[in-house]
C-alpha cells in the first residue's frame, strides 16, 4: 500500500521535479506575487541578467508597502523615494507583461489578501512572494512561503525554486472559542505556550475543532502568524467552508472545471495514518483574548493577566516596554490603536471591530487608525455601512495599503502636540521599532483593539460584546 502522508507532503510531492545530491529538490512554482518594495529590484535583476519572465500568467504585482493609505493618494507618498519605486513597479510590470494591481485598480490591495480573494492562491498550489507573511495563504490550503529578491528573480524566470524539505508539524486546536475571542488570540497563545521559535523548520498544519468553526479569513490570520512561530510556512486543509468561499473569485477554476478541482483539492487532506515530526495542542476552551507585553509575539497573556514575574532574558524587553513583573495590563493607557495588515484587515476583521465600537467613541487622547486590506474589501465594507461606524466613532478610514504595520518613514501615529509612545494593533510584530522609532507596540485582536481605543487603554473586548 503506498505510504500514508500528510497534506504538506502530499502537496511537496505533487510539485517535485527533481531531488539533487544535497538534499534540496526543484520545486514548480504555481504562482508568484510581487509587490512595489521588492518587485523593483527583481524586475532590474531580470533586466540586467538579460532574462525575462518564463509565464508572465502566472505572475501578479500589487501596490502595498510603499503607497499611501491617506484620501486622494497618488504616486507621491511619505516614504522617502517612494515615488521612484512605485513607478519602476509600473514600468516592469509593462515590459515583463504581468497584471498589476496598480493604485487606482479596484483589486489593488496588500499582496496576501489580494492571492487569495482573487483565486490567485488556490488549494494545493504552491505560491511565492518577497515577504515574510506569506504563509497567510495557507489559510485556503496553499502552501506558500516568503522568498527573497533573489528567488523572486529566479522563479519568475524559471517558475521553480530549490528548496529543502522541512519537517512537518500538527498544531491541533481543541475546544470551542468563546465569544470575542479569535483566531487571532488561538495564534498568540500559541506562540505564548510553546516560545517564538516552537515552530523553527517546519511547515505546519493546523487542525482541531477550533480551527474547522473558523471562516477563511479567520483561517488565514492563523496561518500569517505562523512565520512568528518560527515555522517555514503554515496552512488549513481546505474543506466546504474553503471551496465555498472560492467558488466564482476571478482567477479560480471555472464551472467547466469547478467540479474537477474541488475534487482534487478534497484529496489534500492529511492520509487518517499520517505522521508529523512533531505534534502540539491547544486548548481553546477556556481561551481569553490575548495582548502582548514584550519585543516579540511570544511575550503574551491574556487581556485580563498581569507581565508574567521571574522570566528570564526579559529585562529588555521590559525596559523597552517602560513595563513591570506583575503589572496589570488591562487599564494600560494607549496612545493609538491601528487594525490593518495582512493579519487582520478582511471584512470579517472590521465587522469584528465595528459591533465592538458601534455606538460608541474613541477615547479622546487616542489616535485610532482603519485601514483596508484591499480596495475590495473598503468597498465592501463601505457597501455596509462600516466606514460610518468607524468615522462616528472617530476612527480614520483609510485607503487599502499595508500603512503602519511596519514604519518606513513620514506616516506615524502622532497627533497634534502629542507623540505616541503605547500602541495596540492588530498586526503581527511588536519588535522594538517596529512601527516607528520608540514606539510600543501590543498585538491584539482587531475587537480587542476596538474596545482599548474606546476605553483609551488596554482593555477586554467581552464586556461590550455581551
Amino acid at each position: 500500500m503506498p505510504k500514508a502522508r500528510n497534506i504538506i507532503q502530499k502537496i511537496w510531492d505533487q510539485h517535485e521535479i527533481v531531488q539533487v545530491d544535497d538534499g534540496q529538490s526543484l520545486l514548480q512554482v504555481d504562482r508568484i506575487m510581487l509587490h512595489d518594495r521588492a518587485g523593483p529590484a527583481v524586475f532590474g535583476a531580470l533586466k540586467d541578467a538579460g532574462r525575462t519572465v518564463a509565464h508572465p500568467s502566472m505572475v501578479f504585482g500589487t501596490m502595498d508597502h510603499i503607497i499611501d493609505t491617506h484620501a486622494g493618494r497618488g504616486d507621491e507618498t511619505l516614504f522617502k523615494g517612494g515615488r521612484a519605486f512605485i513607478q519602476g513597479f509600473r514600468s516592469g510590470a509593462k515590459t515583463f507583461r504581468i497584471t498589476l494591481f496598480d493604485i487606482s485598480d479596484p483589486r489593488q490591495g496588500i499582496s496576501h489578501v489580494v492571492s487569495a480573494e482573487q483565486g490567485i492562491a488556490l488549494p494545493g498550489s504552491t505560491l511565492v512572494c518577497c515577504d515574510s507573511h506569506t504563509c497567510t495563504l495557507g489559510g485556503i490550503g496553499a502552501l506558500a512561503w516568503g522568498i527573497g529578491t533573489t528567488q523572486g528573480e529566479h522563479a519568475a524566470a524559471t517558475q521553480t525554486l530549490m528548496c529543502t524539505r522541512p519537517r512537518t508539524m500538527r498544531v491541533e486546536f481543541t475546544g470551542r472559542l468563546a465569544p470575542g475571542v479569535t483566531a487571532k488570540d488561538m495564534a498568540l497563545a500559541m506562540i505564548g505556550q510553546y516560545g517564538a521559535n516552537g515552530g523553527a523548520g517546519h511547515a505546519i498544519e493546523f487542525c482541531g475543532s477550533a480551527v474547522r468553526s473558523l471562516n477563511v479569513e479567520a483561517r488565514s490570520t492563523l496561518c500569517n502568524m505562523a512565520v512568528e512561530f518560527g515555522a517555514w510556512t503554515g496552512m488549513v486543509a481546505p474543506d466546504e467552508t474553503t471551496f465555498e468561499w472560492l467558488r466564482n473569485r476571478p482567477y479560480a477554476p471555472t464551472k467547466d472545471h469547478w467540479n474537477a478541482a474541488v475534487a482534487h483539492w478534497r484529496d489534500l487532506a492529511s492520509d487518517t495514518d499520517a505522521t508529523w515530526d512533531r505534534s502540539l495542542v491547544v486548548n481553546c476552551t477556556h481561551l481569553a483574548p490575548q495582548v502582548s507585553w514584550g519585543t516579540n509575539p511570544g511575550q503574551v497573556v491574556g487581556v485580563t493577566e498581569t507581565v508574567p514575574v521571574g522570566l528570564e532574558s526579559t529585562e529588555p524587553a521590559l525596559q523597552y516596554m517602560d513595563l513591570r513583573p506583575g503589572q496589570a495590563l488591562a487599564g494600560l493607557p494607549i496612545d493609538a490603536a491601528f487594525i490593518g495588515s495582512c493579519t487582520n484587515s478582511r471584512l470579517s476583521d472590521l465587522r469584528a471591530a465595528a459591533a465592538v465600537i458601534k455606538g460608541r467613541k474613541v477615547a479622546t487622547q487616542v489616535k485610532a487608525i482603519v485601514v483596508p486590506g484591499s480596495t475590495a474589501v473598503k468597498q465592501a465594507a463601505e457597501d455596509e455601512g462600516l466606514d460610518r461606524i468607524f468615522h462616528d466613532a472617530g476612527f480614520e478610514w483609510r485607503e487599502s495599503g499595508c500603512s503602519l504595520c511596519f514604519y518606513v518613514g513620514g506616516d506615524n501615529f502622532d497627533s497634534p502636540g502629542r507623540k505616541a509612545r503605547r500602541v495596540i494593533s492588530s498586526t503581527n510584530r511588536n519588535f522594538e521599532g517596529r512601527q516607528g522609532p520608540g514606539v510600543r507596540t501590543h498585538l491584539a485582536s482587531p475587537a480587542t483593539v476596538a474596545a482599548s481605543a474606546l476605553a483609551g487603554c488596554i482593555a477586554d473586548p467581552r464586556p461590550l460584546l455581551s
